[in-house]
């Protein structure tokens, strides 16, 4: 690849950055020109709506547009198992550079700050982590041992002091403990408590946060003296799941069964209002209903039923549907089944949103101990009811 091409691309990658994010630092130009995306790059990347292959040998413009575009970088797919003529799903990549540089500057890592990085993918985030806590200072973990290879091969060619280990990021990496930083690349459902106790009281933890019902953004937590951690959440960013906290959960072969008999009521709530309207809400849901998740089924093949809301729980024990007849906007047919009443559920966490004037996702944040996890609002003081 041309030096003057990638420079060039490189250029137009930090000036979107910069728009997005405001003028950046020089440490993070610096380290942006140090630690150059493409060299981190497999020859293979995955693009597009269906995850195309393109090959650098025969496509080379195509793969340096990739590889300096301020999205996603699909790197893997199906986790390096061969999809054939079957569905693409991604399971690596490197991050979208916006994003990249913004999570950069919530951990604040400075010279001297031994870094633990969480998912080290490509290797190109511990590259520029390298270049702003100093050689030999990050440690990264990544699950899969061939992509942890790679990437140790290309921060080596580099010139950069990253330790590469291959193990489960869950369980961090108590070899270099404790450490002043620890940033996730992957999201995390539940903060696993290794990372509690490897990072030092005043180190701070910066994490994708996702619950079942959606996707949300970031989770900055910063450890106390007694182990514990708390921080805000910080909005807008959708990460792949850690794969030890993925469930492997299907609504037609594992939660609704054909002598299920489901107790009818109706509602008032519109399933929009939860599930697709306002992301307040959603992110609400999300948050006090933290094994619940749902699935739109447009056009179900149920007569007198246009559109159907199904939400079940991780554990595959409860489930509920909800149904818009095409017609009523204001009334909707309920079905629960299980131990459990979903809908029930849903309604009184929306109503305690609505309680609370509605706050944005911006005013919640996460205090984590050894026992357990607590939301609040506003104040670790304010701790959010479970289940609203």
């Amino acid at each position: 690849m041309a030096d003057s091409s990638s420079d060039t691309a490189l250029r137009a990658m930090l000036d979107e950055v910069s728009t997005e994010l405001g003028n950046l630092e020089p440490k993070f130009l610096q380290a942006a020109r140090a630690a150059r995306r493409h060299r981190f790059l497999p020859d293979r990347l995955w693009v597009g709506d269906g995850y195309e292959p393109c090959d650098r040998a025969d496509s080379p413009e195509a793969w340096l547009r990739a590889a300096y575009a301020d999205e996603p970088a699909v790197t893997q797919v199906n986790d390096g198992e061969d999809p054939g003529d079957g569905d693409r799903w991604p399971s690596s990549s490197a991050s979208a550079p916006e994003i990249v540089f913004r999570m950069l500057q919530m951990l604040d890592a400075h010279p001297g700050h031994k870094v633990l990085e969480i998912g080290t993918g490509t290797g190109w985030n511990a590259g520029l982590l390298s270049c702003l806590a100093g050689a030999g200072n990050v440690t990264s973990v990544e699950v899969d041992a061939t992509l942890a290879a790679d990437a140790q091969a290309r921060l080596r060619g580099e010139g950069f002091g990253v330790a590469v280990v291959a193990g489960d990021g869950a369980e961090g990496y108590a070899g270099s403990a404790p450490y002043d930083r620890l940033v996730s690349t992957c999201a995390v459902r539940t903060v696993p408590r290794p990372w509690l106790t490897q990072v030092r009281p005043g180190g701070v933890i910066l994490t994708p946060w996702d619950a079942p019902w959606t996707c949300y953004g970031l989770l900055r937590l910063t450890v106390d003296d007694n182990g514990s951690a708390s921080g805000p959440f910080s909005p807008y960013a959708a990460f792949m799941l850690m794969r030890s906290q993925r469930h492997d959960v299907r609504l037609f072969r594992d939660v609704v069964r054909d002598d299920h008999q489901p107790d009818e009521s109706t509602s008032a709530l519109s399933p929009w209002a939860v599930a697709r309207d306002d992301y307040g809400a959603e992110f609400v849901i999300g948050l006090l209903l933290r094994d619940v998740w749902r699935a739109w089924h447009e056009d179900p093949g149920v007569d007198g039923v246009e559109t159907r809301l199904w939400v079940a729980t991780t554990d595959a024990t409860s489930w509920a549907a909800v149904d818009f007849d095409g017609k009523s906007e204001d009334r909707f047919t309920v079905w629960q089944h299980g131990p459990r009443r979903l809908w029930d559920e849903v309604e009184a966490a929306y109503a305690w949103w609505l309680g609370h004037d509605r706050p944005g996702p911006g005013r919640f944040g996460l205090t984590v101990t050894a026992t357990g996890e607590t939301p609040w609002l506003d104040d670790p003081g304010r701790p959010v009811p479970a289940g609203g």
